[in-house]
């Protein structure tokens, strides 16, 4: 097996989504009004023998009851037919969530609140439909019923419900889940105050580290005409273009790429250096997907790389002078800047990745830097490993992207295959073949 970490082997914290768990979706949902069926007898005799698996259980069972505000299973029949009691319950529940995830303000908020974690549950399912998984977009489409709802005690209630499909109660049961995983983001967000550190971020990238002499904002267009090999489409031979589209070459060869760069400048020693910089705060869905990945549900522990920087530079020397310059920059700001966790394989060696599905031949400059308050990732290039990050078999990001997503389990834990009927083994080799013919 490839997998290093999965979010659906017997280590998985989320108990609750297991489909072969003591919360498997089933065809049919079980007779609440009886204490003992056949099927709850079933359910002894599969998991009693494991401590471990009862006790989780027992968790989220008492997580359910006092979401619902009842004390037993046999409780819900009544809430499903009772709507006035439900939206009693409904809105105990919404100040209740509030006080777990530190959410202040009036009702109203509250919910308004909660209604966008629900949409970045919702925006995780998106994201793969237009990337990892775009070619089976219908396939995992979210059904309207839970897409339109974001109670959590409605959603809570629909997996209860004999009148919804399968499908429909286990993407109810997945929606919660994501929920939760966002409402733990969005107070790691408050607590970190990310929002303004960003700002305070690009700040000092404006004010202390691009060139004086060009106004905020100001790029400057460039190319990178590149050979890349046969075998594995490794960047041989490359040029850069600045001049006007005109010289750019007419017609390109079936192993050449001419890739665009909008690049800022750098002073270092009164001259001017041309840098490709790509600045992000990842996104709750990005977050949601890395806290799968990684098997936590705590953002502190598996989200270290909320805010990035990716820079690319003509050589390697113009990388020594960038990395200079931010941290005498740093010391214009009043700061120090201190490089942590740092991994150089651009002169060489092998990049040792602890994330399932990358590779050891990546060459990059990668650091934590902290500054201000702060601590950001970088992943600074040279224009010859950006290319090969981009293009290269076996190293090129998007390969990457489709590995990790299917090697650490999260493409099964999210769509189990006695619901969603996809062979993901298959799905995986497809869509690598797919970005590969892309690139």
């Amino acid at each position: 097996m490839r997998f290093l970490v999965s979010v659906i082997d017997s280590k998985s914290i989320f108990t609750a989504m297991k489909q072969n768990g003591p919360f498997k979706v089933e065809d049919e949902v079980v007779n609440l009004d009886k204490k003992i069926t056949s099927q709850a007898r079933i359910w002894v005799k599969q998991f009693y023998t494991d401590p471990v698996t009862v006790t989780k259980y027992r968790a989220v069972r008492s997580h359910v009851f006092d979401l619902l505000q009842i004390e037993s299973f046999d409780e819900i029949p009544r809430l499903l037919l009772d709507k006035s009691l439900v939206d009693q319950h409904s809105k105990r529940t919404y100040l209740l969530l509030a006080n777990l995830y530190g959410i202040s303000g009036e009702l109203s908020e509250i919910r308004a609140r909660i209604r966008s974690y629900a949409d970045s549950a919702d925006e995780v399912i998106n994201y793969l439909q237009n990337k990892v998984l775009s070619d089976y977009c219908s396939n995992i489409e979210i059904s309207n019923e839970i897409e339109t709802t974001n109670d959590p005690v409605d959603l809570l209630l629909i997996i209860f419900n004999k009148n919804y499909h399968k499908k429909a109660r286990f993407e109810a049961k997945r929606k919660l889940v994501l929920m939760g995983l966002s409402a733990s983001i969005g107070q790691r967000e408050k607590e970190t105050d990310i929002e303004n550190k960003f700002s305070d971020f690009l700040g000092f990238l404006n004010k202390y580290v691009w060139s004086p002499n060009l106004k905020i904002g100001e790029i400057k267009t460039a190319y990178l005409f590149s050979r890349h090999s046969k075998e594995d489409f490794k960047c041989t031979d490359i040029n850069v273009i600045t001049k006007a589209e005109d010289d750019l070459p007419k017609r390109l060869g079936e192993l050449e790429k001419l890739t665009l760069l909008k690049r800022r400048f750098f002073n270092f020693k009164n001259k001017d250096i041309p840098v490709y910089v790509s600045v992000r705060k990842k996104d709750a869905a990005a977050k949601i997907i890395k806290l799968l990945r990684k098997n936590e549900k705590n953002p502190a522990a598996a989200v270290d790389d909320e805010l990035g920087l990716m820079a690319v530079l003509d050589s390697i020397a113009d990388v020594k002078r960038f990395v200079r310059h931010l941290t005498t920059a740093a010391v214009k700001a009043d700061s120090i800047m201190v490089l942590e966790d740092i991994r150089d394989t651009l002169t060489g060696g092998h990049y040792y990745g602890t994330s399932t599905g990358s590779s050891s031949q990546t060459q990059m400059l990668k650091f934590f830097a902290r500054i201000g308050g702060m601590r950001v990732e970088f992943i600074i290039h040279t224009n010859e490993t950006y290319l090969n990050y981009q293009y290269q078999h076996g190293i090129a990001h998007d390969e990457y992207e489709v590995r990790r997503f299917f090697d650490t389990g999260v493409a099964e834990f999210l769509f189990p295959k006695d619901i969603y009927d996809l062979d993901m083994e298959k799905i995986r080799e497809r869509q690598l073949t797919k970005f590969r013919a892309s690139i």
